[in-house]
């Protein structure tokens, strides 16, 4: 699956806070750049490693204010950046790799989930929302109940995603900051396991640069214990990584999260 964009060039100058950028945009050719402007990060993490001053970046500007559409403080979004080696791109885009999955989901393209109907996205399951939950079993089964298949009941698999954006030699490594958001959803679903309904967690590197996916454990520990209870609770762990360039991100193979 890919998703194209329409992106200005520029380069990365500052992060006032999390969510928060200031950037220098190309000018017209022959003409020097404006003053700098501001954009949204999506990307919460650290990315210490990207985000460093004088790295060329690309933006995507926000849409245009309507009605029941919220004012935006930036008329940016910092999507792209690139590589440390100047070689290639890293989306910091959070939110794309959902919107790849989710596309792939609805065509069948993923073959780690070869067999399953995507029945929608964001849907909860007690006190507990996941990214997707497929179906097999029941054309259009709608079962909040999930569990497995039997008396005409659909079986469901909860699916979370996570992105992933630091890579150290090949190595792409989750998260680049605690996260206890993270390890519990990944709690959450090995005890879905453990009832024996079908879980997976799908990593999704934002960058081609990569060779194998695994925790981070010196960064969050936790989260790391979590991956190794939920893989040992029956969740299925894949990996994925995408090409990434200023005209579109294509979601590619699959690499082994070890």
């Amino acid at each position: 699956m890919t998703e194209r964009d329409t992106l200005i060039p520029g380069v990365f100058l500052e992060r006032p806070n999390r969510f928060l950028t200031r950037v220098l945009l190309d000018g017209p050719p022959g003409q020097p750049m404006g003053d700098p402007v501001e954009a949204h990060l999506p990307d919460p993490g650290r990315l210490r490693e990207l985000l460093v001053p004088g790295r060329r970046i690309r933006v995507r500007p926000a849409p245009p204010p309507a009605p029941g559409r919220p004012t935006r403080r930036t008329r940016f979004t910092l999507v792209l950046v690139e590589t440390p080696d100047r070689e290639g791109w890293v989306s910091v885009d959070t939110t794309l790799p959902n919107r790849l999955v989710g596309a792939a989901l609805a065509e069948g393209a993923l073959e780690e989930f070869a067999g399953w109907t995507l029945d929608r996205a964001e849907v909860r399951h007690g006190a507990s929302r996941f990214d997707f939950r497929l179906t097999r079993g029941r054309e259009g089964g709608h079962e909040e109940s999930g569990g497995k298949a039997g008396g005409g009941r659909a079986e469901a698999l909860y699916l979370e995603v996570k992105s992933v954006t630091l890579v150290e030699d090949g190595r792409a490594l989750f998260p680049d900051a605690v996260t206890a958001r993270g390890a519990r959803h990944l709690q959450e679903l090995a005890e879905l396991a453990r009832q024996g309904t079908a879980t997976a967690v799908l990593f999704v590197a934002q960058r081609a640069d990569v060779r194998e996916i695994e925790a981070a454990r010196s960064i969050d520990p936790t989260f790391a214990d979590a991956l190794e209870e939920a893989r040992a609770a029956g969740v299925a762990i894949h990996g994925r990584r995408c090409r990434v360039t200023p005209e579109g991100v294509e979601l590619l193979g699959r690499v082994p999260v070890v």
